[in-house]
């Protein structure tokens, strides 16, 4: 920025010192001082403020170009869903096993009549 050696510091503070005097050269320097760092933060602020508009505008720049990948394909409307049924009640569920045994037991083959305690196929 300014490039300011120890001998441009030294010349002027001595003609600080000659101009101002010794008792308010201390409130002069803590003015500047003060005065300095409000600007070194603007500075701050305005730089960072600058970098946030510059990563927005990519941002936007970036979701605007149409994408490589190819659209979604349109999602049908869901079909029409029944409510759910009732529970069934414990009776029901005993006719339901007992229709289930008889018709397994309705194809085989009846024993033998003849007493023999022995099944077919053995």
């Amino acid at each position: 920025m300014l490039d300011v050696g120890f001998s441009e510091i030294l010349l002027t503070s001595a003609i600080a010192l000659i101009v101002l005097g010794p008792e308010r050269l201390p409130k002069v320097a803590r003015q500047v001082g003060n005065w300095m760092g409000r600007a070194r933060a603007m500075a701050r602020q305005l730089s960072e403020q600058l970098e946030r508009e510059v990563s927005a505008e990519e941002l936007l720049k970036e979701q605007s170009k149409p994408a490589t990948i190819a659209p979604p394909a349109t999602i049908a409307p869901p079909a029409a869903v029944a409510p759910p049924a009732a529970a069934p009640s414990s009776s029901a569920i005993r006719d339901a096993r007992l229709t289930t045994a008889a018709a397994m037991h309705a194809n085989e083959p009846p024993l033998a009549a003849t007493g023999d305690s022995k099944l077919p196929n053995d």
